[in-house]
Order: C-alpha cells, then structure tokens, then sequence
C-alpha cells in the first residue's frame, strides 16, 4: 500500500488493559505468533454493539482468563490512544482494513492469585506471562507500541503503586 493509500484508512477500535496486581506489577504477555520477543498488554477490539468497558473485560477473560470478579476498574484514559501500524505490517494485520489502532485503555486491579491467571484458553495469544515493573515493560514492547505505551502507563502513573 502506498502512502497516501494508509491514511485514508481508518483506526481499528480497541481497548487495552493494564493489569497490576498488588505489588504494582504490570502483566504482560509474549504474543504465541511471533518468533521474536512481542509483549503485550491484553488488548483486542470493540464488537459492535459493545461498550469499551464490557470489551475489556471480555478481552480480558478471552486473554489471560481473570474474569471480572477478580479485577476492579480503578481508571481509564480521558481519551483515545491512537498507534499507527509500521507501513509494512499494515497490509498483513486486519487484512489491511485499518492503518493502526485507535484505543481505550482501562487500569484494573487484579485481586486474585497467579494461579488464577490462565493463558490457556479457547483462542489463546499468548505463550507466556509475568509481571513487570513499569520501566521493564516498556522495554519488552514492539517499538511501534512503546510511544502508546509511555503515554498510557503516564497517564495511570498515580494509582500503579
């Protein structure tokens, strides 16, 4: 896709999660599609319909298997966080309907225990998990998410204690 192709595209609507448990400890997962060091947040996409509190909370289970009742919402951004796609990934993600993602993300606290947390489900993305501190985690992020990434663990900076 040439240039001008890409920005007349539109943002795939989307939440992310950070989830922190109570030593102020991000999750994070090892995408089970790349060969290659891709950590992540859970994130996914909004279903029509969906409010992008019951998409995170279904990205959530869907992801990592904590359901609600183990988390409490503490906060979401004050707006969307949009990340474009590098040039070449674009045409290979989404089957080159988006040119990146334009998201919501929410901090949740996990009250649960890390016997709780179960990568293995019926659709699973990731190969492995751990918690991270904040400066580790933005370390291990594909560098075209790190920007998104800084922007949204900044705007939670005060509650990931």
């Amino acid at each position: 896709m040439t240039p001008d192709e890409i920005e007349k595209l539109p943002y795939r609507p989307c939440v992310g999660i950070v989830l922190v448990n109570e030593q102020g400890r991000i999750f994070a997962g090892q995408r089970i599609d790349s060969d290659s060091a891709a950590w992540q947040m859970p994130q996914g996409g909004i279903d029509p319909g969906e409010t992008p509190k019951a998409a995170a909370l279904r990205e959530l289970v869907e992801e990592t298997g904590v359901t609600p009742e183990l988390v409490t919402i503490e906060a979401e951004t004050a707006s969307w966080v949009r990340y474009d796609l590098p040039a070449d990934l674009v045409g290979k993600l989404w089957k080159g309907r988006y040119r990146g993602q334009e998201q919501k993300w929410f901090l949740m606290r996990f009250n649960g225990r890390d016997d709780q947390v179960e990568i293995r489900t019926d659709h699973p993305e990731f190969s492995e998990w751990l918690w991270l501190d904040r400066g580790e985690l933005v370390k291990k992020i594909v560098p075209f998410k790190r920007e998104v990434y800084s922007a949204v663990l900044g705007e939670f900076e005060d509650r990931l204690a």
